[in-house]
């Protein structure tokens, strides 16, 4: 049996829904298949940046109030960096400043939990066709857009496919033509403890930038029931080319290292390690074409500093909503057209992949992240421009500025 759609999501993680959510404010249909069963859990950091509020909010600010007042979310109101010599920054979210502000300006949440919220918020639009546990097995082109087949026998035929399947994405592979490359890749490991010491009061993360796994960082994410989320991440090229063992690397520091064998030595593992690859977005891509789009880590849009792809996946989604709404009202899936949508996200996006990708190359070089957290703890003046740098572009881009780093050491 054949289902003729104008547009078919393929993935029902946050690009996917926010996709499909904008299409609907626009009454635009859509169909949204996906082969788990909602809910269902994500290997994931479980941190949802400012970005994630940004564009949550753009959609429907009510939807930030809701979530902010689940119980199986926090509020995160910073981070602690902690630099290979082991001192720590502390830097809060420049918006915490922002008077009578009620809601963080960032949220920690399993995904799990966030997913569903997102998939529950779905439900509401008669014009969203939900298929859950159903697979796609096989995509073949054809005149009018793709013929898309599932696992339950069924062939969907849509003007216009939108990839939001995650990082192992088979579309973007065999139609987008999107490959594995070890230097823009990532590997991550991630687990669950319970019982972690000195976690902070205020809910800020930690990005702890070992020297073994530089220019990855271990984290870790406190949870709502004083669970958090341990994990560590590193280039893909550089493990192969130093041979390591992640889940072995990640367990050794745990209970070794002395920066945090203290803080694990009353803690309970409450989840296996498990492990999963991340897409970076250091690397200009080519994220559409003839009547496609790739949304999210299936455009390869994860951050190579911070290894964020939540807000990116949510941006990057309504980016494409945008674009399908154009492509529905003049009936043109063309390669051409559809070109808007990679300049929309590389216009919002690249200014800061590009960043991030040279402050990860920056990690290479340890002391200079010594140097700038030994004196951003004693210049206040610098900590708060630290601060700032989170929501000003111009401002973080004076980390890759040599000058900077020579007004540090002699000015």
């Amino acid at each position: 049996m054949d289902n003729q759609n104008e547009i078919l999501i393929l993935g029902a993680g946050p690009g996917g829904c926010m996709t499909a959510l904008f299409l609907a404010q626009k009454g635009i249909p859509c169909t949204i298949l996906d082969k788990a069963i909602f809910p269902r859990d994500k290997i994931c950091g479980d941190a949802l940046s400012g970005k994630v509020v940004e564009v949550l909010k753009k959609y429907n600010p009510q939807v930030v109030s809701d979530f902010a007042q689940k119980e199986f979310e926090i509020g995160s109101w910073g981070v602690n960096f902690v630099a290979p010599n082991l001192k720590t920054l502390r830097v809060p979210f420049k918006s915490q400043n922002k008077k009578g502000q009620d809601i963080a300006p960032g949220f920690l949440s399993k995904r799990i939990h966030f997913d569903n919220f997102m998939f529950e918020e779905m439900r509401k639009f008669p014009c969203i066709t939900i298929i859950e546990n159903i697979a796609y097995e096989k995509v073949q082109p054809d005149k009018n857009g793709f013929k898309v087949f599932l696992s339950d026998g069924k062939v969907h035929k849509a003007s216009l496919v939108i990839a939001a399947d995650g990082a192992y994405s088979r579309f973007a592979k065999q139609i987008g033509n999107l490959k594995m490359e070890p230097q823009h890749y990532c590997a991550g490991i991630r687990t669950y403890y319970e019982g972690v010491k000195d976690l902070d009061p205020e809910h800020f993360i930690e990005l702890i930038f070992l020297k073994e796994f530089l220019p990855g960082y271990l984290w870790i994410f406190p949870l709502p029931n004083g669970q958090a989320n341990v994990g560590v991440g590193m280039r893909s090229d550089i493990i192969k080319k130093k041979k390591i063992d992640l889940k072995k690397a990640l367990h050794r520091c745990i209970n070794e290292h002395p920066f945090l064998k203290n803080r694990f030595k009353e803690a309970r593992m409450i989840d296996g390690m498990k492990g999963y690859g991340l897409p970076l977005g250091s690397k200009k891509r080519k994220i559409s074409g003839a009547h496609f789009m790739l949304v999210g880590d299936a455009a390869s849009l994860i951050d190579p500093f911070t290894g964020e792809g939540i807000g990116n996946a949510l941006m990057s989604g309504m980016f494409a909503a945008q674009t399908a709404h154009r492509a529905t009202q003049n009936q043109n899936f063309s390669e051409t057209f559809l070109e808007q949508y990679d300049q929309q996200v590389y216009k919002r996006l690249w200014p800061e992949l590009r960043l991030s990708s040279i402050l990860q190359t920056l990690l290479k070089f340890p002391f200079l992240f010594n140097l700038l957290v030994n004196r951003a703890n004693a210049n206040p003046t610098l900590k708060n421009a630290i601060s700032c740098m989170f929501d000003d572009l111009d401002l973080r881009n004076q980390l890759k500025n040599p000058l900077f780093y020579f007004k540090l050491i002699f000015g």
